[in-house]
């Protein structure tokens, strides 16, 4: 199997200039790092700068940067991925 898409969005806000790109894809195999089956990508962008990112890149696992600062993230489900992701781009505005 290979890894196959399940959801991918741009939502653009332009009050402030901002954007959320959403990607997530479940994988055959965990990414070297994690334990589940999903590899994803959750960014928050304003003005230019990504404020906001979720990731699992190969190797470093689970976590989120809020600005400048790496800190690890505990994956559950896509559903509270989502949730979380959304809450603390609500903390940011």
């Amino acid at each position: 199997m290979d890894a196959a898409l399940l959801f991918r969005e741009r939502i653009e806000v332009t009050a402030d200039r901002s954007f959320a790109e959403l990607v997530v894809w479940r994988v055959p195999s965990p990414v070297r790092g994690s334990a589940h089956g999903f590899k994803y990508r959750l960014a928050f962008v304003v003005e230019g700068a990504c404020v906001l990112r979720y990731d699992n890149e190969a190797g470093k696992g689970d976590h989120k940067h809020i600005g400048e600062r790496e800190v690890p993230y505990t994956f559950t489900s896509p559903e509270a991925l989502m949730a979380d992701f959304w809450a603390d781009v609500a903390s940011w505005r």
